[in-house]
């Protein structure tokens, strides 16, 4: 999608050809390494991707906010008098808890009109809420001049998703999206929202990711229920060591003291988490020191813990991370996201991209039944402006 098509849509669903919107762009993300240890207060690593958002937006002077989207049928327009309220399972919500974060602030965006269009693929766990909700949170930053610093506009963006959609996310898809930077992975202290730019830089190598297409009916209880299991590990561990999340234990400190932890089930979430926030250390240490062989070997280490630490996985994403495995020219592959379907990411020498996704597509397609998607991604910018519409 361009500037100019988009504009066109923007007139096509509005009107008034005499005054053009802004355009804004915020990407999607892909998590690297460290998954599920976000909300306990651990390491990550993910970066921006070229999939995301586009949002046209245009002030008006009548009071109301009117929504529509080159992806979605339903449209709607809503009236900026008294409280926002959630219009049932619609993707509007993502904006309008934005714009009811900003009414709170004392910041009243006036009427407007808004035009999404993204190109991030659907059910795929690369954080096209976020992206809608960054965009939107951008551009009422822009227009209404409140120069609102980035890293409140992530807390603001998540906090909409938190208390107005409903979804107890953590801060990282917000964070990647609006702080992306090419060429780039971003290593986030969820606690204290300590960062470094950490150079991702592929020369010869290709970033794959894979849709399973499976479809996520099992991820938001099980993401629950997995939070209340780390929520159980942390009382038990709290009688040995004080602290508040499992981040705050060491790797080594748990493998001393893990037999104490008397449920299996509960010690092995632990583990998972304890462990992925090492991975991510040394992945982070490999980047640096240019080790992408190690690299790629945290990625396959850390897919075998979501898979029997923590048990987030699935048939379809094992079996498409088992065919990658298999391939030459392929460097690591793992889940990325909540899991119970959506997506692997891959790391695939450039000569064998096109034999990989021939023979992992095949390889799963007659396992599962289903058929893959895959993506060459690229490391991208954050959230920004794209045309100023003069």
């Amino acid at each position: 999608m361009n500037g100019q098509s988009l504009t066109h849509l923007f007139f096509q669903h509005f009107g008034n050809q005499e005054v053009a919107p802004l355009l804004f762009f915020a990407p999607g993300r892909v998590n690297l390494i460290g998954e599920h240890t976000d909300y306990n207060g651990g390491f990550v690593l993910p970066c921006a991707l070229q999939y995301g958002t586009y949002l046209a937006i245009r002030p008006i002077d009548d009071q109301v906010c009117r929504f529509a989207s080159t992806n979605m049928e339903f449209k709607t327009e809503i009236r900026l008098t008294g409280s926002l309220t959630k219009r049932e399972n619609q993707w509007v919500n993502y904006p309008l808890g934005v714009i009811e974060q900003f009414l709170q602030r004392n910041i009243h965006p006036g009427g407007i009109e808004l035009l999404f269009s993204g190109d991030i693929p659907n059910n795929a766990g690369l954080s096209s809420s976020a992206s809608i909700e960054m965009v939107t949170a951008y551009a009422l930053n822009t227009l209404t001049r409140s120069d609102i610093p980035m890293t409140d506009l992530i807390k603001l963006a998540q906090k909409a998703e938190n208390q107005f959609v409903g979804v107890n996310c953590g801060i990282m898809d917000q964070f990647a999206v609006g702080m992306g930077e090419k060429n780039h992975a971003i290593f986030l202290n969820c606690n204290t929202l300590e960062y470094k730019m950490v150079p991702f830089i592929l020369k010869g190598i290709s970033m794959v990711i894979a849709n399973t297409n499976k479809k996520r009916g099992l991820a938001d209880s099980k993401y629950n229920e997995r939070v209340a299991e780390c929520q159980t590990a942390v009382d038990n561990l709290s009688k040995l060591f004080e602290i508040r999340q499992l981040s705050d234990i060491s790797f080594m400190q748990f493998y001393k003291i893990q037999d104490q932890v008397a449920d299996e089930v509960i010690r092995r979430r632990a583990r998972h988490v304890i462990s992925e926030n090492q991975r991510v250390l040394n992945a982070v240490s490999s980047l640096l020191n240019n080790n992408i062989m190690e690299f790629g070997a945290l990625m396959n280490a850390s897919h075998e813990s979501l898979r029997d630490n923590y048990e987030v996985t699935g048939f379809e994403l094992d079996t498409l991370v088992e065919e990658a495995q298999k391939i030459s020219g392929v460097i690591g592959s793992r889940m990325t996201g909540a899991g119970f379907g959506g997506c692997t990411v891959t790391l695939v020498r450039d000569e064998a991209v096109g034999r990989f996704i021939e023979e992992a597509g095949t390889g799963y397609r007659e396992k599962t039944g289903l058929t893959a998607d895959f993506y060459v991604a690229e490391v991208s910018d954050g959230v920004r402006l794209v045309s100023s519409g003069k």
